[in-house]
């Protein structure tokens, strides 16, 4: 029985836990299978993150076969960290092991030897593959990864044809255009081709594809294309030259001189290439390595210049030296990453750059700062910001009881944890919400700095902070209530780079430590600090105490050489505004101060020489203190021998002395020696091509007295072939020159008997020049300096390479042009004196014609003629107009292309709008006083809205649908932008400007020309011969007709044709103030003097004693006079109301009579709004006559016809002062 009962007892184990046991083993088998099967064949892009091997940290299951393939950016190398390692050890690793591709070599690694490892790739591809066999199987591997930034310096581009790839520079870098340019490229190319091409350069505007500049060999030899023009350079390199070794090569080339100069293994060679000379590189375009005929071989450090280098400075030239149009670095080139490859052993390699750091103390500790591993914890400590929320219930604690015991539960709550952190600080605010002060409740605002120390360089996520937090009990105690809580890392200090200084991205609290400038010998200091306030990271002030600024440079003549020197080193670096200020300062205090020898002065003129290299605004503020000395420096200069020149890049001077008894004229030059790039000065006058002579009059020292004349013994000449110190434009022109200056002693020379001729050449080719000679007045602009022209006229003999100038007076020449075609022909204080007038004459029009419109439109009566719908058309073209008009200026300013495009396609509309009705209108003149009989138009109004905002619609339409980019942002207006000058969105294509706008206005104006004579002829030829009213009254009456009718067409635009020459300036005057107010000019002549416009108003609008009562308009009534119908009965009839209307009632009547002839003419009037009833009586006191008094039709029309000349004056008192003729199209 026991037996039995034992035997049970393991049969019903056995049945129950065996299911269990199997399940176990299936959900285990089902965990392993999980992570076995996922997917380990990854391609890795991110700039950082983090890998495992398959189910770590559990064991990795057998027979795996993963690749991690980690690709970066070109510029950048992949860093990887093995945070945790563990793997079967075996000898050779021939078991399970994990392989890492660097680049360059396979590294292997298995057991524990990787734990903690770092390895960098040698280009922007590294593979991490892992591979275990069947058997033993350990933990595995975590590996976190990151993108390094490396030098473009530490790597050489492989450009092959055929491979599908471009190496070409950024969108983001803008080419100029180039007069002259220096290039520098290493170039290693293992096989020659008979034709390839190194660089090219091709402009985006020439369809042709043709190359603006290039480099390369074709059949011919070794070629350098400019503009189209080849220059063959194999006399001074062949295609051998290029070898499988890299090296270096440099070419310089200038468009004055047309030489091409190259600078290989330490050889200076120059070839002249005449088809050159005056040719340019245009700007705006794409510049390859290679191009379709490319080459095979590496590229390396290629740079370019927008000037040609002397010998000196190739020799020179170093690494360090940057390229200011193209240079090699990341941010000029765009590199597919399968070209660019890292190479320590190239000649300018620099390995990645490690920086210095030191961690700030604790200064204030806080909370329960830890002593003695405080500074290792901030060293490799990490750094979260927690931000939560806690309700007092009660509203029982004070704010300070609430702090200390959050700060306690802080405290304990990251306690006795698994990872070591510390709270470092803690800020506590109650919380202001509106609500919160209706509830008894109280809330605050807390957060706290945790720093986490990572000595085993596991990652802290914030998901475990936060849930190590949230995770115990949300009563923090003393009744306070946790709730939302968010923890985020405390961001890192993005890397800056002001001028000078490079501050690299830094961990909180770390210290970077970079050379200072200029005496990099030391250091100056920058801290990743936090802020107490709200735990974010920011740079602190840099710590520049150890560093020489400029203004504590001393001067003094003993070390005025060595001062000198290191402001020549100074100014070999980009310079910001203030520094530039700085040196100009210090350089005039040297020269004030030293005794100047010419070793000296060549130094100083290098110093002047490189400050003329920085940006147009930072010279902008210290020219006229650079130019002045200048002026001094030559004054003081102390040399031996009957003349000294001394030459540098951007600046020559060139120093003669006086003999006074002798003194018969004299001339100074500055040239270019053939086969070299250096400036030269030549006292004399036998240079075929100088860049600038100055020859000055044997009458030159005539004007001076006795006294001046012997303290007299020098004369100086000045060369600029760099023109940054002075203006390069003024009133719309351009300087197209280089500047020459000459002086004598320290004497102003003016009033000269023989002018001073003055040659210089131009900067840019011009085959129908408009020189302008002027000279620099330092008294203009407040002493800023500015271009005059006083004194100075240009001589027949110049040509469009030169200009030849006559100066009555000596100072700095240059020559200006009217290049762009945008010379201004007023100066700038009119130019702002028109702009007033035309806004605030803009806004009155706009005013004004709305007054019209509303009038016409709130009064029915007085709309119902014809020529009323016409003038309220026009009145809202003109209203639209100006509100355009005015608000173009502030919407351009929003920089939205599309808006600017839309606001111009707008003000374009309205103004061809605004022509057409102004020709409507002289179109209906013509209709009603020429065709008066025998007219008929149906739906007159409706066909002439569709001629007045059809046809402009349909041009503008046409416009934006071939280009919609003719319109846009242009400048008008002297000076620069904000300078006097106003962005305004309008037409930008001169074709369309003149053809839509000047030419359409021309026919309009014609039109308007035309019937303006028709009109003024019928009522001065016609009215004066019939009227009885005085001469005086006469002529008042035609001026008042002459005005309303031209304001009425628009003929006050013709002042734009007559706005030429000397008479310009008063016709622009007369064009702004009365086209900017003929909207004023409308309303009053034909709505407020107007009779009937004048009783609405009073009827609708007055009160008191200027009220007109409605029935005022009865005050005549109809006669029945059929005997005899006078002329002036019929001048009458016709006036009080319009032409058409009167000769309609008669009509009407004789309709009454005849009904035959009505019947038949029964539908004729359906297509006019204003067909006057029999037995109505017209509003503005026109009376009908009776029935009884009917005139038969034939008898109206001879009357009509017997009283022609009465329709000049009923013309004259509806079409200028009355509602006008309403039907008299009918006729």
């Amino acid at each position: 029985m026991e037996s039995y009962i034992r035997g049970g007892w393991w049969r019903w184990k056995f049945r129950n836990v065996l299911p269990v046991a199997l399940l176990w083993m299936s959900l285990q088998r089902q965990a392993v299978l999980s992570c076995s099967n996922s997917n380990c064949v990854v391609v890795l892009k991110d700039s950082q993150g983090a890998f495992t091997s398959p189910c770590y940290p559990q064991d990795y299951p057998s027979s795996q076969a993963c690749k991690w393939t980690l690709q970066a950016p070109a510029g950048f190398i992949v860093q990887i960290t093995f945070l945790d390692f563990e793997l079967e050890e075996a000898l050779g690793c021939i078991y399970d092991r994990i392989i890492v591709n660097t680049g360059n070599q396979d590294v292997k690694f298995c057991g524990l030897t990787a734990n903690g490892l770092t390895l960098n790739s040698t280009g922007n591809v590294m593979e991490v593959s892992f591979n275990s066999d069947f058997s033993v199987q350990k933990k595995g591997f975590s590996v976190s990864y990151r993108q390094v930034a490396v030098a473009l310096r530490n790597q050489k581009v492989t450009v092959s044809n055929g491979a599908g790839k471009v190496v070409q520079v950024s969108n983001s870098v803008t080419i100029p255009t180039l007069q002259q340019f220096t290039v520098c490229f290493e170039i290693a190319q293992p096989n020659q081709k008979s034709k390839e091409t190194i660089f090219s350069y091709t402009r985006q505007e020439d369809s042709s594809g043709e190359e603006a500049l290039s480099f390369g060999n074709n059949q011919n030899g070794v070629a350098l294309v400019m503009s189209n023009e080849t220059c063959l350079i194999d006399s001074i390199l062949n295609a051998s030259d290029f070898t499988s070794t890299m090296k270096q090569f440099c070419l310089t080339w200038a468009s004055t001189t047309g030489k091409v100069t190259l600078y290989y293994n330490s050889n200076y060679s120059v070839k002249t290439c005449s088809n050159t000379i005056g040719r340019s590189v245009g700007a705006g375009g794409l510049f390859r390595l290679g191009s379709h005929s490319s080459f095979d071989g590496t590229i390396y450090n290629f740079r370019l210049w927008d000037y040609a280098m002397d010998r000196t400075q190739l020799v020179a030239l170093t690494c360090d030296a940057v390229g200011n149009v193209i240079d090699w670095d990341n941010s000029f080139w765009d590199i597919p990453s399968s070209l660019a490859q890292t190479d320590s052993a190239l000649s300018c390699s620099t390995s990645v750059p490690v920086y210095t750091s030191q961690i700030t103390s604790c200064a204030s500790p806080g909370l329960g700062c830890p002593d003695g591993w405080l500074a290792f914890a901030l060293s490799k400590g990490l750094f979260y910001r927690i931000s939560f929320v806690v309700n007092d219930k009660e509203a029982k604690l004070t704010e300070s009881d609430v702090e200390k015991t959050v700060a306690q539960w802080l405290n304990q709550t990251f306690q006795n944890w698994t990872h070591v952190v510390y709270v470092d600080n803690f800020s506590i605010q109650p919380n202001s919400d509106s609500q919160l002060k209706r509830s008894a409740s109280k809330k605050y605002t807390c957060q706290a700095l945790l720093v986490y120390q990572t000595s085993t360089n596991v990652t802290l996520g914030e998901v475990a902070i936060s849930t190590r937090v949230v995770g115990r009990s949300t009563n923090i105690g003393n009744g306070l209530e946790l709730e939302t809580v968010a923890v985020q890392s405390v961001e890192n200090c993005p890397e800056e780079t002001p001028l000078h200084y490079i501050w690299p991205e830094s961990r909180p609290t770390v210290t970077q430590y970079v050379p200072c400038f200029p005496n990099k010998d030391q250091n100056t200091s920058r801290t990743c600090v936090i802020s107490p306030l709200n735990y974010t990271a920011f740079w602190g002030a840099p710590d520049l105490s150890n560093c020489t600024d400029i203004d504590s440079i001393n001067v003094s003549a003993e070390n005025a050489a060595e001062v000198a020197d290191q402001l020549a080193d100074i100014t070999n670096n980009e310079l910001s505004t203030d520094e530039v200020s700085k040196v100009v300062d210090k350089v005039k205090e040297l020269v004030n101060v030293a005794k100047i020898n010419t070793t000296l002065a060549t130094t100083v003129l290098n110093i002047i020489s490189n400050v003329m290299t920085s940006s147009v605004s930072a010279l902008a503020v210290a020219s006229e203190r650079t130019l002045k000395t200048v002026d001094e420096l030559v004054q003081k200069l102390e040399f031996d021998g009957p003349s000294v020149s001394i030459t540098s890049k951007n600046l020559a001077l060139g120093i003669s002395t006086l003999n006074h008894g002798k003194f018969n004229g004299t001339s100074f030059s500055a040239f270019i020696q053939p086969n070299t790039t250096d400036l030269q000065i030549d006292f004399e006058s036998n240079q075929l091509n100088p860049l600038a002579q100055v020859t000055l009059p044997a009458t030159l020292l005539k004007n001076l007295t006795d006294a001046e004349t012997a303290a007299i013994s020098r004369i100086n000449f000045m060369f600029f072939s760099k023109i940054g110190l002075f203006q390069d434009k003024q009133d719309g022109l351009s300087l197209n020159s280089y500047v020459v200056a000459s002086s004598v002693g320290n004497y102003s020379i003016s009033n000269l008997q023989d002018p001073v001729e003055i040659e210089i050449l131009h900067l840019n080719y011009q085959p129908k020049p408009k020189p302008t000679c002027m000279f620099w007045d330092f008294i203009m602009k407040n002493g800023s300096g500015g271009w005059n022209s006083k004194g100075c006229r240009v001589s027949p003999m110049s040509n469009g390479n030169k200009t030849i100038c006559l100066c009555d007076h000596l100072t700095h020449f240059g020559i200006l042009m009217d290049i762009s075609g945008s010379a201004a022909q007023i100066d700038e204080k009119n130019t702002k004196i028109l702009t007033f007038i035309t806004y605030i004459g803009c806004g009155i029009s706009a005013i004004f014609s709305a007054v019209t419109l509303l009038t016409y439109i709130a009064f029915e009566k007085l709309r119902r003629d014809y020529p009323s719908k016409i003038l309220m058309n026009l009145s809202t073209s003109l209203l639209f107009l100006n509100m355009v008009f005015l608000l173009d200026g502030w919407l351009a300013s929003f920089e939205m292309e599309g808006l600017c495009v839309a606001v111009a396609v707008f003000l374009h509309f309205f103004l061809l709008t605004s022509f057409t009705w102004m020709g409507l209108e002289s179109i209906h003149m013509y209709i009603a006083l020429v065709k008066v009989f025998n007219t008929y138009i149906r739906r007159y109004i409706l066909k002439f809205c569709i001629v007045g905002w059809g046809l402009p619609a349909a041009i503008v339409a046409t416009v934006v649908a071939i280009d919609k980019n003719s319109y846009g942002k242009m400048e008008y207006g002297k000076g620069e932008t904000g300078q006097g000058s106003s962005e305004f969105c309008w037409i930008r294509s001169h074709v369309v400007f003149y053809v839509t706008c000047v030419g359409y206005f021309c026919v309009i104006f014609l039109l308007n020309v035309a019937m303006f004579i028709v009109v003024m002829i019928q009522i001065c030829g016609r009215n004066g011969k019939r009227s009885n009213r005085t001469l005086r009254e006469e002529v008042l009456r035609n001026l008042r007709s002459v005005i309303s009718l031209t304001f009425l067409l628009g003929m006050t635009w013709g002042f734009a044709f007559f706005a030429w020459g000397p008479v310009n300036l008063a016709f622009m005057y007369l064009f702004s103030i009365f086209n900017s107010l003929q909207g004023l000019f409308i309303f009053i002549f034909h709505c407020a003097l107007k009779e009937n416009v004048q009783k609405q108003w009073r009827r609708y609008l007055c009160c008191g004693r200027f009220r007109l009562a409605d029935n005022s308009d009865w005050s005549k009534t109809a006669t029945n006079n059929t005997k005899k119908v006078s002329s002036d009965t019929v001048g009458k009839s016709l006036s009080s109301s319009s032409f058409g209307s009167s000769t309609a009632n008669w009509t009407s009547k004789a309709k009454a009579t005849l009904n035959p002839f009505a019947k038949r003419n029964s539908n004729a009037g359906k297509g006019y709004s204003n067909q006057t009833n029999l037995k109505s009586v017209s509003s503005d006191g026109e009376a009908s006559s009776s029935s009884s008094s009917i005139i038969p039709v034939h008898q109206v029309i001879d009357k009509v016809k017997g009283y022609c000349s009465a329709r000049s004056d009923n013309f004259y008192k509806n079409i200028i002062m009355s509602d006008s003729f309403s039907h008299s199209t009918k006729f």
